[in-house]
C-alpha cells in the first residue's frame, strides 16, 4: 500500500509541548522545597527531569520520522527482551529496591518498555487476524495471555497501577479491533475479581483501598496521603495560590512531585488551572483518536489506538486518585509527573503516532 507522506499532526505536537512545558514547571515548584532540605539543591528534580525531557524529544523527533510500519519487523525480539527485563528486574543485586519495591534497573524502569512492546505486539496481531477477533481462543486470547503474564511479573515488582494500566490499554484496544461485546463483559468481570484479590492478598493494599472508602478513619497513616492531597486541591480555589505558593509542598503532601503532582497544580493553579490541564489530556485522546480513524492501515490504526489508550488510561487513573475518586495507586500523570523512562518511553510512543498522522488526511 502506498501512502503519501504529510506533516504530522500540528494539534497534537503543540498538546504535548504544553503537558511537558507545564510538567516541567510544575516539578520545579512542586519539589524545590524538598530537593533543597535533601539535597541541598532546589533545582535537583527539575535538571533531572530536564535531562529525560531531551532524551524524549529526541526519541520523539526519531519516531516521527522512522516508518512505524518497520516496527513490526522487530516487535517479537523487542517483546522478548522486554520479558526478560521483567524478570532480571525482579532479582536482587540487579533490580534496584527502593521503598520495598524493585521496579529499576539503575534508571531504566522495564515495566514503561513492556508496555510500549506490548501495545505494537497486540496491534500487530490484531491487525492481521482482525477476522478471528470474534473468536475469543484464536482471536483475543493470545494477547490476554501476554497481558496477564507481564501484569503478573509487574505486580512482583510489586506495581499494582501500572499492572491495571496495561489492562486497561490492551482491553481499550481489544474493544477497537471489534470484538464480542459478551467476550469483553466477561473479559472485565475477570479484571475486577483479579484486582479484589490482588488487593485482598496484600495487607497494604487492602488498608488503602479502606481508606479510599473512609480516608478518615484514618488520618495520620493510611489516610494521610489522600487528606494532604484534598487540602492541596480545596486549598486553590477558583484561581489558585499563586505559582510557587503552595503550602502542601512543605513536605505535607508525600509524592507531590510524582504521583500526586496534579494535588499540586489545582492548590497553585487553581481549578482554572487544574480544568485547562484536564482539557489538554481531552485534546490529546480526541487528537489521537481520530488519528486512528483516519489510518487507511489496519495496524497504524489500532497502535494509534493503543498509544492514546496508553495516555488517556494513566491520566485518568492518576486524576481519579488525586481527587479521591479512586483508591491509592502508584502510577505518573504523562507528560507532568517526575519520572525519567516513563517521560522517554511516553514520547517515544508520541513521536509513532505523530507519525502515523503523516499518513492520514487528519487536520
Amino acid at each position: 500500500m502506498s501512502l503519501k507522506r504529510k506533516s504530522p499532526d500540528f494539534v497534537l505536537f503543540i498538546t504535548v509541548m504544553c503537558l511537558l512545558v507545564i510538567g516541567m514547571v510544575m516539578i520545579l515548584s512542586a519539589s524545590e522545597y524538598k530537593t533543597l532540605i535533601y539535597y541541598n539543591d532546589s533545582f535537583y528534580y527539575f535538571k533531572r527531569q530536564l535531562l529525560w525531557s531531551l532524551l524524549g524529544l529526541v526519541a520523539m523527533f526519531i519516531m516521527i520520522n522512522y516508518d512505524y510500519r518497520r516496527l513490526q519487523r522487530y516487535i517479537i525480539p523487542f517483546l522478548a527482551i522486554s520479558f526478560v527485563l521483567l524478570v532480571l528486574v525482579l532479582i536482587p543485586g540487579i533490580g534496584r529496591e527502593v521503598n520495598e519495591s524493585r521496579r529499576w534497573i539503575g534508571p531504566f524502569a522495564p515495566a514503561e518498555f513492556v508496555k510500549l512492546c506490548i501495545i505494537i505486539f497486540t496491534a500487530y496481531g490484531l491487525s492481521r487476524g482482525r477476522e478471528r477477533v470474534k473468536d475469543f481462543a484464536g482471536g483475543v486470547l493470545p494477547y490476554l495471555v501476554v497481558m496477564g503474564l507481564a501484569a503478573a511479573l509487574i505486580l512482583k515488582q510489586p506495581d499494582l497501577g501500572t499492572a491495571l494500566s496495561l489492562s486497561g490499554i490492551i482491553i481499550v484496544m481489544i474493544f477497537a479491533a471489534g470484538a464480542r461485546l459478551s467476550h469483553l463483559g466477561g473479559i472485565a468481570l475477570a479484571g475486577l475479581a483479579a484486582v479484589f484479590s490482588a488487593i485482598a492478598l496484600k495487607p497494604y493494599r487492602m488498608s488503602r483501598f479502606m481508606a479510599f472508602l473512609n480516608p478518615w478513619a484514618d488520618p495520620q497513616d493510611a489516610g494521610f496521603q489522600i487528606i494532604q492531597g484534598l487540602y492541596a486541591i480545596g486549598s486553590g480555589g477558583l484561581f489558585g495560590l499563586g505559582l510557587g505558593q503552595s503550602k502542601q509542598k512543605f513536605l505535607y503532601l508525600p509524592e507531590n512531585h510524582t504521583d500526586f503532582i496534579f494535588a499540586i497544580i489545582a492548590e497553585e493553579l487553581g481549578f482554572i488551572g487544574a480544568t485547562l490541564v484536564i482539557l489538554l489530556f481531552v485534546l490529546f485522546i480526541w487528537r489521537g483518536l481520530k488519528i486512528a480513524i483516519a489510518s487507511q492501515d489496519p495496524f497504524a490504526s489500532l497502535l494509534a489506538t493503543g498509544i492514546t489508550a496508553w495516555v488517556g488510561v494513566q491520566a485518568f487513573i492518576n486524576i481519579g486518585v488525586v481527587t479521591g475518586s479512586l483508591p491509592i495507586t502508584g502510577i505518573p500523570l504523562p507528560f507532568i509527573s517526575f519520572g525519567g523512562t516513563s517521560l522517554l518511553f511516553t514520547m517515544a510512543a508520541v513521536g509513532i503516532l505523530l507519525n502515523i498522522s503523516r499518513f492520514t488526511s487528519t487536520r
